[in-house]
């Protein structure tokens, strides 16, 4: 069947259980959705009526018997659980050695380019969450004008500056980008240098913006988007897609700051009249819930984004097709770690004109790019195989 226009959603970190090599990622027994489902606060209706109890594993959420949409459980190829990855696969391509991490901290080589570029005194250089972080470092790095450097298990370096009475927004910005440029190859090539932009409150507190800002590695081949793009067709990011890909194969990108942003502006594109495809981020899951370890306030976010749904539903047009996914887990009542978590994610495919079928657990993400491709008569070679939808 060909679609129109495809409307990707990825909400990011909604994991769907632990993947079959989770202990190697330290991350046995984690499951996003579950643990969400577990607070007595998720209302999801309208994600219910599609069928996302009907995916393997998740029959907790309620079954239902006639599912408006095709289901599947994804699986990741790639040897990572970070937003890069996962989002480069949904796009197409796996990755087949994980980007450099740095447990430890970031070796004197790049902290001497960060200490080039900023002209700052460095602070932390340690794993740690986002939010303990400039509550233990912002007093020293306001009294010697310093940046807060920091990582997680992940393929990133996080820059903390205050931008009230330290540094300008623009010059973080600005030393991230620099940054960006200088670090590649194998040992150097940290999958986003991220600006996390903060401020000091009147009661001395310290409180990240929504300003934050990720960098990431060049594709390292056409991916998707691209390929739409050389087709002739629209690609359109929404959140920090274009962020993710590095700016490259989109026509128009839109920054956001929330999740309502992103559903609005996302529903905004509905209205429009384009071919090709829209690609949402929607990130507060994770980086508001997931990493905070907040299970309420991730139950909250996912029913405010199903009510949203259920107005989007009757808003799609006859040829389009509305995906939803996700790119990684981050269970929020996994209290080993504050970082993603190694999972399946669900797969939800509507159409007005698509019949419903449940297509079991999938070997990749890139099975998504495949089916969009298809969907939209794009020659694209990725190593997923295509959905076999029906209309």
């Amino acid at each position: 069947m060909r679609a129109k226009r495809v409307f990707l959603i990825v909400l990011d970190s909604v994991g769907a259980g632990e993947m079959p090599d989770a202990a190697s990622f330290g991350d046995v027994g984690a499951h996003t959705l579950r643990s969400v489902w577990e607070t007595g606060k998720l209302e999801i209706p309208n994600l219910q009526r599609l069928g996302i109890g009907n995916i393997d594993g998740l029959d907790f959420l309620g079954k239902t018997e006639s599912p408006l949409a095709s289901v599947a459980r994804m699986s990741e190829s790639s040897l990572g659980k970070d937003t890069t990855v996962g989002h480069w696969e949904i796009a197409g391509h796996v990755s087949n050695a994980p980007l450099p991490t740095f447990p430890n901290g970031f070796p004197e080589e790049i902290l001497q380019k960060v200490r080039r570029i900023s002209g700052r005194e460095l602070l932390c250089n340690k794993t740690y969450s986002g939010t303990a972080v400039i509550n233990d470092y912002g007093r020293e790095a306001k009294d010697k004008n310093a940046i807060i450097i920091y990582t997680s298990a992940d393929s990133v370096l996080q820059l903390a500056a205050q931008v009230n009475g330290v540094m300008e927004l623009d010059e973080l910005y600005r030393i991230c980008e620099e940054l960006r440029e200088e670090l590649v190859g194998e040992e150097q090539g940290v999958g986003r240098v991220i600006a996390r932009p903060y401020i000091e409150l009147d009661d001395g507190a310290y409180k990240r913006t929504a300003d934050r800002r990720d960098y990431s590695l060049a594709p390292p081949r056409v991916l998707l988007p691209e390929a739409i793009k050389d087709a002739g067709l629209s690609s359109v990011a929404i959140g920090k897609i274009s962020d993710i890909f590095a700016g490259v194969g989109f026509t128009a990108s839109v920054r956001t700051h929330s999740n309502a942003e992103g559903m609005e502006l996302t529903e905004n594109f509905m209205s429009t009249d384009f071919c090709g495809l829209c690609f949402t981020n929607l990130v507060d899951f994770d980086m508001n819930w997931g990493h905070r370890r907040d299970a309420e306030g991730y139950a909250k976010g996912l029913s405010e984004f199903d009510a949203w749904l259920g107005r989007v539903l009757l808003e799609l047009s006859s040829d389009d097709v509305l995906i939803i996914t996700a790119d990684h887990g981050c269970d929020p009542k996994y209290l080993k770690t504050t970082d993603h978590t190694r999972e399946y994610t669900p797969l939800i495919v509507y159409g007005k004109n698509t019949a419903p079928e449940n297509f079991g657990t999938r070997r990749s993400f890139a099975d998504i790019a495949a089916t969009v491709a298809e969907l939209l008569g794009v020659e694209f070679e990725t190593e997923g195989s295509a959905l076999a939808l029906r209309s």
